[in-house]
């Protein structure tokens, strides 16, 4: 599992980074699937997890999927379809599922509730829709809690203007949530009728010895260009041309330390496994 500070800040957008064989082997141990179970991926995104339990050939289990963004369902029903999969799609809230109460056997969804402005609502209709004593798996990252370490003494400068800047962002475009969601899920699992039978952290780390290649230095600069690009915001700009110079510098000194460059960056996901209790609704 790895993840860039210098190009995105929290995991919002990276899922497939991630995502590799053993997570998918912890979903389905903990989804505990079954011949005929009906299982719900919340926040589906374009249905790189039904591709991935596809793989495993689930025998006999209907899988169903919802996404916020109509776009992203499209493409979701296009991957599945590619992969000879029959996977049932559609546009939806993770706060208003469009199904009747214990429509399914498992439900589970990954680095979803870390976009919403307010998690409790999913959380209820995650419960809501999972039948009594089925499994219901959340995942999510502690976006407050990065870790980050550079050899050379332009690495502090670097990581904190990228920090600076892309809250700006955050703030220019309105996309402020729960930062800190990941370590909140048991106790909310609990308020709506959900027990925990497990926390497991996953880290999700990058280490990099020896001067970073060209194409890292190049992403680091795309990936400005791209958070930039549909900002129009005085602040943000200078903020984003701070942060290429200081990037500069500190690429110079990366290639100056050579093998004796070091780059470390850490964050967690937090998986929280319940379910539902019997006579709760």
């Amino acid at each position: 599992m790895s993840i860039d500070s210098l190009t995105s800040p929290t995991l919002k957008h990276l899922r497939e980074q991630w995502w590799d064989h053993a997570f998918t082997q912890f979903l389905v141990e903990r989804l505990r699937p079954r011949p005929g179970n009906r299982i719900l991926d919340v926040g589906c995104g374009e249905g790189y997890a039904e591709v991935s339990l596809g793989r495993l050939h689930l025998s006999q289990v209907q899988l169903a999927g919802v996404d916020l963004v109509p776009a992203k369902v499209v493409q979701a029903r296009a991957e599945t379809a590619a992969h000879n999969q029959r996977v049932w799609l559609a546009a939806a809230d993770a706060a208003r599922l469009p199904f009747v109460d214990a429509s399914f056997d498992s439900t589970y969804c990954v680095a979803v509730l870390q976009h919403l402005r307010d998690v409790e609502p999913a959380v209820a209709e995650l419960a809501r829709v999972t039948r009594e004593s089925g499994r219901v798996v959340v995942v999510e990252p502690d976006n407050s809690a990065r870790y980050v370490y550079s050899s050379v003494r332009a690495g502090a400068a670097v990581f904190a203007a990228a920090a600076q800047m892309l809250a700006a962002r955050v703030e220019a475009i309105g996309d402020a949530s729960e930062t800190a969601v990941g370590p909140t899920v048991p106790e909310r699992f609990v308020r709506h009728g959900i027990g925990v039978l497990e926390v497991r952290v996953f880290p999700v780390s990058r280490t990099q010895l020896g001067a970073p290649a060209d194409d890292v230095w190049a992403e680091r600069r795309r990936a400005v260009a791209a958070l930039t690009r549909d900002v129009k915001d005085g602040a943000m700009t200078s903020l984003a041309n701070q942060y290429l110079t200081l990037l500069g510098v500190y690429e110079r000194e990366a290639r100056e330390a050579g093998r004796s460059f070091v780059e470390i960056q850490s964050t967690s996901l937090f998986a929280t496994v319940g379910q539902r209790l019997e006579g709760r609704g």
